[in-house]
């Protein structure tokens, strides 16, 4: 029994069609082993990452933290499941964060924003990098996602206003074949890439599947920039 993909309520529209493989398709399963070691040097080489073009134009920010642990020889990435009750993106997986406060470093948004959803020690948090800066297509504003590095498992408790579940994903589970999909939403020439991530139990897409993309094809190898 395929018990992966969730209910999340999906907007696909009716134009839209399969998209490309993963970047890392060609990999053969035993180079989709991932150590946070390889993270680490994946990141450190990657240059600088690509700004949005609504940074500087006085659109408000937002941040996410990606933050990572290694357990039992595999790398987890901790997401969370918003609560049922907002008033947008309800029930989707997300990354911890949320909106930059007036004065307040981007950094320290998504440090604070995790400890406001889930309830993580920022003190515990190694940032070891920072991924592509991305657009929001139903919003005017940007994400600044950053990869932080955990001690081990974190105590985490959800905080029931926004979050109704914390999930511990294994980072080689996404890079599984038939995990990653994508589709292409829109006409051409205008249509734009969507990614999907079908885990057991629920469906990761949209800005967090993007920037998880970002993330396995660096630690991978498999990005060009």
């Amino acid at each position: 029994m395929n018990d992966r993909g969730g209910a999340q309520l999906i907007p696909r529209p009716a134009s839209s069609r399969l998209g490309g493989p993963p970047p890392w398709h060609a990999l053969p399963v035993e180079a989709r082993h991932l150590t946070l070691e390889g993270i680490r040097a994946s990141l450190a080489a990657a240059g600088p990452p690509r700004p949005s073009p609504l940074e500087g134009t006085g659109v408000r920010a937002s941040a996410v933290l990606a933050p990572l642990y290694e357990l039992d020889g595999e790398v987890h990435v901790v997401l969370t499941r918003r609560a049922q009750h907002l008033r947008s993106h309800r029930g989707e997986v997300s990354f911890p964060g949320g909106g930059q406060e007036p004065g307040e470093d981007l950094l320290d948004t998504a440090l604070r924003e995790a400890c406001e959803e889930t309830g993580l020690d920022r003190s515990a948090v190694e940032i070891i990098g920072e991924l592509d800066h991305l657009q929001t297509v139903t919003s005017r504003s940007f994400i600044v996602p950053f990869v932080g590095v955990l001690p081990g498992r974190p105590a985490l408790e959800p905080n029931p206003a926004e979050v109704e579940l914390i999930l511990h994903v294994p980072l080689d589970e996404l890079l599984l074949d038939g995990v990653y999909r994508e589709e292409r939403w829109g006409l051409p020439p205008l249509d734009r890439p969507i990614y999907f991530f079908e885990i057991v139990g629920d469906t990761i897409w949209g800005a967090t599947a993007h920037m998880l993309r970002n993330l396995l094809a660096l630690a991978t190898g498999t990005r060009w920039r």
